[in-house]
């Protein structure tokens, strides 16, 4: 599915001060899954195991501030919490009152505010299930690459300016599996995304997250920590960023773990380079959950 085929499924929303673009495919009543992408792409990222979820429940995606097809304001300090809180208005808008919820990269970081606030009851709606793909849940185990770095140093603004196409393509692709690397056409969908709303520009404010990881990590681990609802982990081992050894941390920090699932020879996007895979254990992982 083309990007302008993506759009066509959704719609722009006003959403405090903010366009944001989602997409809701279902019926009201429907049991429902929220998807929440990653950086620095957006919620196209999802295409590939949507007909497989949307076989069974009313899917919803967003493309949060500063991704794809939303607004992406230049000067402002992305966060987060204010992520969290835009995706929360959203749930609100559509009306959702029980969902489970799937993250990826930075939208496992948004998800993990979220469910600290779930477990405090002071959530938008009620989660039945969350369930992560590969991202940076612990930031001591977040294997940054070069190009993450240097946007986050002082030297981000001018290394932004820098930035072209064949260095974007090249960053993408290290962070796939070996074998399954994007093709040209891929690569080309998610620059086409990310340079929308001339969003190209922007990369050094949206990678502060990596700071607030930092800033909140034991908010955001405790919140698995006392989750009250099953949790999944669906982990491409070959990612060089949040692979094998992000697991690893998972496991050594005794977090709990409803169903992990860990795919050999995929990388970081999992959901783009393995989409069968991972439709395949968030069904199976979906239909032993218990009701929470």
């Amino acid at each position: 599915m083309t990007p302008d085929q993506w759009f066509s499924k959704g719609q722009l929303h006003d959403v405090e001060q903010y366009r944001l673009f989602v997409i809701d495919d279902g019926e009201p009543g429907q049991e429902t899954v929220l998807l929440i992408h990653g950086f620095p792409t957006s919620s196209w990222d999802w295409h590939g195991i949507w007909p497989a979820l949307r076989a069974h429940y009313r899917v919803v995606a967003m493309d949060m501030l500063g991704f794809g097809f939303s607004d992406k304001p230049t000067r402002h300090r992305y966060s987060i919490h204010e992520q969290a809180d835009l995706v929360e208005a959203v749930v609100r808008r559509l009306g959702l009152e029980r969902f489970h919820v799937l993250a990826h990269d930075y939208g496992d970081t948004v998800a993990q505010e979220l469910l600290a606030r779930q477990n405090r009851n002071m959530g938008a709606g009620d989660w039945a299930t969350v369930a992560f793909l590969n991202g940076g849940l612990f930031p001591e185990t977040h294997r940054a690459l070069l190009t993450q770095k240097l946007l986050l140093s002082p030297l981000g603004p001018l290394f932004n300016r820098l930035s072209n196409r064949k260095k974007f393509d090249s960053a993408m692709s290290r962070v796939f599996g070996p074998n399954t690397k994007p093709d040209t056409q891929t690569l080309a969908y998610f620059w086409q995304l990310v340079c929308h709303n001339n969003g190209r520009h922007i990369f050094h404010n949206l990678i502060t997250y990596m700071n607030d990881r930092k800033k909140h990590r034991e908010r955001w681990v405790d919140a698995i920590r006392q989750a009250r609802v099953p949790v999944c982990l669906i982990n491409g081992s070959a990612d060089p960023v949040s692979g094998a050894h992000m697991v690893a941390r998972f496991q050594e920090l005794a977090l709990p773990l409803d169903y992990l699932a860990e795919l050999s020879g995929i990388g970081h996007y999992p959901q783009v380079e393995a989409p069968g895979s991972v439709t395949r254990h968030y069904l199976q992982f979906l239909r032993q959950a218990p009701d929470s």
